[in-house]
């Protein structure tokens, strides 16, 4: 290890500064916890955000797994005064490439805090970026399909969620044992056409939650892509690896689907427009279904006006029109966190109508939706899966257990009353523009996902039961973090909503 010292080094700072870096090869947390100050305003950054607090420190080296293999190869101190000191190491990766790391060290007048008082109140970690983030992204390229020819989306780049054929290219639904037995598409599914003839190219295909069942994001086989506008939360999903793609800035539109909430949970989460089209408005050929009859095209964008042009391109050229007067339910706001439900509240317009709706069969109408979606995944895909349930990560796996022990009366019975939802849903929206929360909070951590699931598929199942279209603005909290407010119309009223998208995101 060489270095530089500008002033001499307090004493026990250097042994302080070895203890922490074998106890981090090693991943000894109780080490690691005794080394950062335990504190709440202590400090550790690195790409992916900033943890403030010891407890939140302490908690994402718990779940983390330890660190990559290094050695350091450099360090320079800075000392500022007796009791504070700069520390910068130059690491070097044992997959190769080189990183840093910038801790501000403190010493305690307690001298049984850390080692002889020493304690990191600040930290920074660099890394190499990777050559491919396999979190977001099971294939990219520069591009990895061209437009077919100049259009109006030209200049644009999609990250395709992993349902979509590309040509050239095999499906995998998030799943290694399926895209292992799958064979390259030989045609495009018409959406991904359809943008490629309008001028946009293909960036990469991206990750999605096991055959988009799920709204957290997390893949058990590739990781959890990030969430750049909410560090250290879950990107929201189905449709993941698109979102965070869009908000990394790696692709300028993210195609998805939205089943029971996949467009809508992950704009909301990471501070996207999102749209989730009229059932059937937009032609599925070529998408790997879940639950056909709640299965839609969707799309998530960085700006109202590229949602909208979108639009135009895949939505049927004679739209449908309808007031843009907007109604909100008080009982619809308050089934979301405070947080949610009063950043919605400052946003909403002044002429917006309260209405107040009996919603006694809400919870009825989210378990029929949820058995009718479950047995249709199952009748769609437990040919394949009923000897392969063990390549599920175990969520997912759940599901499917679930949806294989459904009986046709159960179904049947589920059926009917989805079939009263939809006609209660479509004649309580009428002629309006029904104003709700695209997610009941912002993202959670991922120990949160499952309840965040529940609380938010109260809200995200009327677009699907009333084959509504629906579009999710986004807003913020008080705090800071992403939330959406979601827009929900009449069937067939897709351009309107994104033409009021446009003039309220604006």
């Amino acid at each position: 290890m060489s270095g530089s010292v500008l002033r001499p080094v307090p004493d026990g700072l250097m042994t302080a500064f070895r203890a922490y870096e074998s106890a981090l090869m090693a991943d000894d947390l109780p080490m690691l916890d005794r080394l950062f100050a335990e504190e709440p305003g202590t400090l550790r950054g690195d790409a992916e955000g900033l943890l403030v607090g010891h407890e939140r420190i302490s908690a994402f080296r718990g779940r983390r797994g330890g660190a990559a293999p290094r050695r350091i190869v450099q360090t320079h101190v800075q000392v500022i005064d007796d009791d504070h000191v700069l520390v910068v190491a130059v690491t070097e990766l044992a997959r190769g490439g080189r990183g840093q790391q910038t801790q501000l060290w403190a010493r305690s007048a307690d001298r049984s805090r850390g080692l002889a008082g020493w304690q990191v109140t600040a930290a920074h970690v660099a890394v190499p970026a990777p050559a491919l983030d396999t979190r977001v992204w099971r294939v990219v390229g520069d591009p990895l399909a061209p437009p077919l020819q100049a259009g109006p989306l030209s200049g644009e780049s999609i990250a395709v969620k992993d349902l979509y054929a590309v040509k050239g290219q095999p499906i995998g639904v998030g799943n290694p044992a399926w895209l292992a037995a799958a064979a390259p598409e030989t045609e495009y599914a018409a959406a991904v056409r359809a943008l490629l003839e309008a001028g946009a190219s293909i960036r990469g295909i991206a990750r999605t939650d096991e055959l988009a069942y799920s709204l957290a994001g997390q893949n058990a086989h590739y990781g959890t892509p990030p969430n750049p506008r909410a560090p250290y939360r879950i990107p929201g999903g189905s449709t993941s690896g698109s979102a965070t793609a869009v908000s990394l800035g790696h692709a300028s539109i993210g195609l998805g689907t939205d089943t029971g909430g996949s467009i809508r949970v992950p704009a909301a989460y990471q501070g996207l427009f999102g749209v989730r089209t009229t059932h059937g408005a937009v032609d599925r050929t070529g998408v790997v279904p879940l639950s056909p009859t709640f299965d839609t095209v969707g799309w998530l964008t960085r700006s109202a006006a590229l949602l909208s042009q979108v639009g135009e391109v895949l939505l049927p050229a004679a739209p449908v029109h309808g007031s843009s007067d907007l109604v909100v339910v008080p009982s619809l706001l308050g089934l979301a966190q405070p947080d949610v439900a009063t950043a919605i509240e400052e946003w909403l317009p002044g002429h917006a109508v309260r209405e107040s709706w009996r919603l006694d069969d809400l919870g009825g109408w989210l378990a029929a939706f949820q058995t009718w979606q479950a047995f249709e995944a199952w009748q769609e895909h437990g040919g394949w899966l009923a000897s392969r349930m063990d390549s599920l990560g175990p969520d997912v796996r759940g599901r499917f257990q679930v949806a294989a022990s459904i009986t046709r009366e159960q179904a049947a019975a589920a059926w009917d009353v989805v079939q009263a939802a939809r006609y209660a849903v479509r004649e309580l929206v009428g002629d309006r523009v029904l104003v709700l929360p695209s997610a009941a909070s912002v993202a959670p951590e991922p120990a949160e996902a499952q309840a965040a699931r529940d609380a938010t598929m109260r809200l995200t199942c009327l677009a699907g039961l009333g084959g509504l279209p629906a579009v999710s603005l986004p807003l913020r909290t008080a705090a800071g973090l992403p939330c959406g407010v979601c827009l929900l119309a009449a069937p067939g009223r897709d351009r309107d909503l994104l033409d009021l998208a446009v003039r309220l995101g604006s």
